[in-house]
């Protein structure tokens, strides 16, 4: 294997440490092939190149590399970090890499004062809401001031939280704005959902103390708060204190069934992840089951990418060691990279092996010991059996969800004459103008690329100096601004011999969103910029502008086409068509509010600081209710002078 590299890179790979590290092999292009971690580099890397790979994918990839890129660190958890912090920036072609736009959502307590010594309404006063923690929905960075739950996974587990809070300790969910105006209780403490503290029903002591237990149970002191609540039942009740004595009776009761309802949970696993892997057809699928506070609260699937390039290729330091299954790779692959960003709990309770190195490395960077259970008993057992369950389904599901997408693809080149020897690598651009009566005027780039709309690809384009509502011209100048730098690219390529790669290639079917005035647009934009005018197809909409009529109309003057309303190729044009007409009417509203506004910004303009926003804001109930006012309404505000508000009804208008 070594006579087909350079001398170079062979005297690199001896000259290497014998360091724990990070290495990263390049190929021709200079495009990362993989990325590994090793607690010897030398002689990790150094097996690369001693042994006869043959025909096997680690083979073809070794065959690839002419540079290599060391990062010796300190130990083995430095390397793990660093190891996965690129493969998640770099999506290098042969490593198993886990993409997750979405972030884990938490259930949110607002933060709680020392407790009062007196009722917060026993002064005459309104209670105040920062006196009452409130419980919500809540995804994104934390705060110290407040407390967090989770996190959970997904936003119908968080919201199945809040209720058990609204049903047990009855914990109001209302912003402060709406608690600080109420002057009765709201319909949730008519159904026995909140107690009202917003119109005093309830002391700040009290729904402390509520507020405690709900924090107790969330921990997974259920039991606790159930002895809790029963001792100061019987408390009242001794007093002759029946109607408080009442009020706890029902909370035991409603705690009570929560806890039968949820008999499955075992309260002696108070945090766990449950981690199941399918591989099948190529594919593969990990499925998270959570238990947090003793609670078992739900699951989530993740679904890989580059499985089948990373398949034949061993992390293990020791040469000759035989490759570990791909199941393993995959799960120790999900562990690496999803506990970099997200809490992990002490327990782990797995479907297949986990390296005992990986272990260790991760107990080092989360600072306490983690343990992996693969063969587990009882209710754990039952855990696994259900997470391996839902990984089967969810893998069929996505197996046959892309056997039809990548049926559409095929139908679509077929139809178009599209001579591709890899539908993966099909690029579809489609464009849209949006306005209202020529206002806030905008167009929308959508991308299709690997059988789906590539979201993180999507363009937005402010179309300015026109004539409003001329769509011919927001067209050639979308088109020009985005295909102009591509020319330049692939002219600079072409006298280099090279090929742009990504967002700098030409896409292999540019769909506008028009008929023939469109697609004459888009030519003479193709042709002034020296581009290929056959891959620029309009979508006519048919007669009576009915779904499933469509026409496809091209520049380089073929006839029209109708594909038929069954056709599985329109039904894919259709599918981008309608993203691309959705990205543009919602980044449309989005400028024409902003504009309508003055920029939406009340702080931008001179001479408004945040006392004098907050009074125009309270007069007029929000920013769109200052656009309306008149300058003699808004000098009437307090601190707003003749000449302020005039300036002000200028900026917004």
């Amino acid at each position: 294997m070594s006579e087909t590299h350079s001398e170079e890179l062979l005297r690199a790979v001896a000259s290497l440490p014998s360091l724990p590290g990070v290495y990263r092999y390049f190929d021709t292009q200079g495009q990362l092939l993989y990325v590994g971690k090793a607690i010897n580099l030398k002689k990790r890397v150094s097996s690369y190149f001693q042994r006869n790979h043959g025909g096997t994918r680690t083979g073809h990839m070794v065959s690839k590399i002419v540079r290599m890129e060391i990062t010796v660190v300190r130990s083995e958890a430095e390397a793990l970090l660093l190891e996965n912090n690129l493969i998640k920036t770099q999506n290098p072609k042969y490593n198993i890499l886990f993409r997750d736009d979405k972030s884990y959502p938490y259930l949110k307590m607002t933060g709680v004062p020392p407790l009062p010594k007196h009722p917060a309404s026993s002064d005459g006063h309104a209670p105040v809401a920062a006196n009452f923690a409130r419980v919500s929905y809540y995804r994104g960075g934390v705060e110290k001031k407040h407390r967090y739950f989770g996190p959970y996974p997904s936003a119908w587990a968080v919201k199945e939280a809040i209720l058990l809070m609204q049903k047990v300790f009855r914990l109001r969910t209302c912003e402060d704005p709406v608690f600080s105006n109420r002057s009765r209780p709201c319909l949730l403490y008519q159904i026995k959902r909140c107690s009202a503290p917003c119109v005093g029903h309830i002391s700040a002591q009290d729904y402390a103390n509520d507020v405690a237990n709900a924090e107790k149970f969330l921990r997974g002191d259920a039991q606790g708060v159930m002895h809790q609540l029963e001792a100061r039942m019987m408390a009242h009740a001794d007093k002759l204190e029946f109607e408080q004595a009442a009020e706890l009776r029902n909370q035991v009761a409603a705690l009570s069934n929560v806890l039968h309802q949820q008999s499955m949970d075992n309260v002696e696993d108070r945090d766990v992840d449950i981690l199941a892997v399918k591989v099948q057809g190529g594919k593969a699928c990990v499925n998270l089951a959570m238990v947090r506070g003793g609670r078992h609260l739900g699951d989530r699937p993740y679904f890989p990418v580059h499985v089948e390039d990373a398949a034949g290729l061993s992390d293990d330091d020791e040469p000759g060691v035989p490759d570990a299954r791909v199941e393993v790779k995959v799960l120790e692959a999900f562990l690496s990279q999803h506990y970099t960003e997200v809490p992990m709990p002490p327990t782990l309770i797995v479907s297949e092996p986990v390296s005992k190195h990986l272990l260790k490395a991760l107990s080092e960077q989360v600072g306490f010991k983690v343990t992996a259970v693969h063969q587990p008993r009882e209710q754990r057992r039952a855990w696994l059996d259900m997470a391996q369950t839902n990984a089967a389904l969810q893998l069929a599901r996505l197996l046959a969800e892309e056997g039809s997408q990548q049926a559409r693809t095929r139908a679509l080149a077929e139809a178009l004459d599209l001579t591709m020897e890899n539908l993966e690598a099909l690029r579809v651009e489609c464009f849209d103008i949006s306005h209202t009566a020529g206002e806030a005027t905008q167009a929308s780039c959508v991308v299709f690329h690997h059988h789906k709309m590539q979201n993180a690809e999507y363009r937005r384009f402010n179309i300015e100096g026109i004539t409003p509502g001329d769509d011919y011209a927001a067209m050639r100048q979308v088109l020009t601004r985005r295909y102009s730098k591509v020319a330049e690219a692939l002219n600079e390529a072409k006298h280099a011999g090279q090929t742009p790669a990504g967002t700098g290639r030409l896409p292999d079917l540019v769909l506008v969103d028009g008929g023939k005035g469109q697609v004459s647009m888009a030519r003479e934009v193709f042709e002034q910029l020296g581009l290929d005018i056959s891959l620029i197809v309009g979508v006519e909409k048919g007669e009576g502008r009915k779904v499933g009529l469509e026409e496809l109309v091209f520049a380089d003057g073929r006839e029209k086409v109708y594909l038929g309303a069954d056709s599985a190729a329109l039904m894919l044009v259709a599918q981008i068509r309608d993203e691309a007409h959705r990205f543009a009417i919602t980044g449309m509203r989005a400028q024409r509010a902003k504009v309508r506004v003055g920029g939406g910004k009340l702080e931008e303009i001179a001479g408004v600081g945040p006392k004098r926003r907050a009074r125009l804001l309270q007069r007029f109930g929000g920013v769109r209710g200052v656009a309306l006012a008149s300058a003699e309404d808004i000098a009437s505000v307090e601190g707003i002078s003749r000449e302020l508000a005039e300036e002000i009804y200028r900026a917004l208008h």
